[in-house]
């Protein structure tokens, strides 16, 4: 559906906004607030999320983007180093390498409006995207990982 690249999609949603009359907001609408995913399968749906936002009287819609940074996924290469178990199996790093040729491009976008106490929220990605959050949640599997080293043969 996208390309590698948000960055066209997020000036077409600038432009699409601004000429709805309606103002942007940069934030990010995290987990803990509640929320209602706009689901469409159509890949022009975010210009009918906004005229929802329209029509609920929202005066303006956060936006929030995710740039890949070289540092990101340097901090990633090193815990899956660190983390990687068994030895050898070199699969998560080899896709966290990859992940480089992505470094300054736009991998996600997030709409969202407030309307009645909930926010409603539409989201988009790049499959590289997806993969780095993956990868980013093998990290916090692997990091709750507790090895228990104690020698049980030593019980009497």
């Amino acid at each position: 559906m996208q390309s590698d690249n948000l960055i066209a999609l997020k000036d077409d949603m600038v432009a699409f906004i601004a000429g709805h009359g309606m103002r942007r907001l940069n934030g990010y609408v995290t987990e803990e607030v509640p929320t209602v995913l706009f689901e469409e399968e159509n890949p022009d749906g975010w210009k009918d999320f906004v005229e929802h936002a329209k029509a609920a009287g929202a005066p303006f819609l956060t936006m929030s983007e995710v740039i890949l940074e070289r540092e990101d996924i340097t901090l990633l290469l090193e815990e899956l180093r660190d983390q990687t178990f068994p030895e050898g199996d070199d699969i998560e790093v080899e896709d966290a390498q990859q992940l480089m040729k992505h470094v300054g491009k736009v991998g996600y976008l997030q709409l969202g409006f407030a309307h009645q106490g909930v926010m409603f929220i539409f989201e988009t990605a790049t499959e590289w995207y997806d993969s780095f959050q993956q990868l980013m949640e093998t990290i916090g599997d692997l990091g709750g990982i507790v090895v228990d080293d104690s020698d049980d043969g030593d019980r009497d």
